[in-house]
């Protein structure tokens, strides 16, 4: 258990006996563990008679709008005047799945500027971001992994239930790609296993995440690796590429080209691959890898990125074309470290 006999959890605990006035925010662009973790502390919390406020930067996919307490979320993006006002107003900030504030989109400067006691719970690495209470522990599968080991490090578990653990659940399942990576830890099964005992149908929860696509993403997805997947077999390297007016081809909305950076990773020799997509104003870069090569410094170094080291995230203000000429150019570099997957 990552938090037992923690200081810092027992302090915490502490405050948190008084009824308080808490926000829970996430990063940009929220994705299942980022959605499953502030719903699940969300409920945790409402029971335990906090008044609760969750506020995402900006909207998330549909195929994640069944998540218990998803119709109480407030999007910063549409909701501004209304998020500072709970902001202001909290005593608690709890800052979950990110470590730095510039993950928070435009809500950058409204979290670092909040005055009330910041919590943040998180596994990526390198946590950036002054607070209070930090829980960041890169070892765990996921967010949602953490927020179970803090509900259970305040011996909250008696307040747990079914739709609690449907929104920790789906976190783990989607930060590991159906336990197929970032799960090797027994602690994230015994996790798993407890979150079963309070009757989620794991099944159904899998059903509406991987297979509640529109059409229109499945003919992307073709689209996607017949016509713009590049392989490198010498570089042990491939990448696919959407440009804004593919994407309106293919009715592009939120959450479409979720996953599809990972199929490139099914050829054979093939260890570390990237998706770009181009944006208004900057081009959206997703990379993934086997083995141990680090994608997480790779963005960090070239592509103003980070995340875990099979998995991360970046951007980059040139355009779509000269973007992916800098990431050809620079694949040379790592050839020694790609070949050693």
């Amino acid at each position: 258990m990552i938090l037992k006999d923690s200081k810092a959890l027992a302090d915490l605990n502490i405050l948190l006996k008084d009824r308080s006035e808490i926000v829970i925010t996430t990063h940009q662009n929220p994705d299942g563990d980022a959605l499953g973790s502030v719903l699940g502390l969300f409920g945790f919390l409402i029971k335990c008679g906090h008044k609760v406020t969750v506020i995402t930067p900006n909207d998330y996919p549909e195929f994640l709008n069944w998540l218990p307490g998803n119709d109480l979320i407030i999007d910063f993006s549409k909701q501004k005047s209304f998020a500072e006002y709970a902001i202001s107003k909290a005593q608690f900030l709890f800052m979950l799945d990110y470590n730095d504030s510039k993950r928070g989109g435009e809500m950058k400067e409204i979290v670092e500027n909040a005055t009330c006691t910041k919590v943040m719970i998180d596994h990526h690495p390198f946590p950036q971001m002054p607070v209070d209470f930090q829980f960041s522990f890169p070892v765990a599968s996921s967010t949602c992994e953490l927020v179970f080991e803090f509900i259970a490090g305040i011996d909250g578990l008696s307040a747990m239930d079914k739709n609690i653990s449907e929104c920790l659940y789906t976190g783990i399942l989607t930060d590991t790609g159906s336990f197929s990576y970032n799960s090797s830890r027994p602690r994230t099964f015994e996790i798993v296993s407890q979150l079963l005992s309070f009757n989620i149908n794991k099944d159904e929860i899998h059903h509406r995440i991987f297979d509640n696509y529109s059409s229109e993403r499945m003919r992307l997805l073709g689209f996607c690796l017949n016509n713009k997947m590049q392989v490198f077999p010498e570089l042990h390297t491939a990448f696919i590429s959407l440009s804004m007016e593919e994407q309106k081809q293919y009715n592009f909305s939120l959450g479409d080209s979720e996953g599809i950076v990972n199929y490139p990773l099914s050829i054979k020799d093939i260890c570390f691959t990237a998706m770009f997509i181009e944006r208004k104003d900057k081009i959206k870069i997703s990379f993934r890898s086997k083995g141990t090569f680090p994608v997480n410094i790779f963005s960090e170094k070239h592509f103003s990125g980070g995340g875990h080291t099979n998995a991360a995230g970046g951007e980059s203000p040139l355009t779509l074309a000269e973007t992916i000429e800098k990431y050809i150019s620079l694949l040379p570099d790592y050839i020694k470290e790609l070949t050693k997957q």
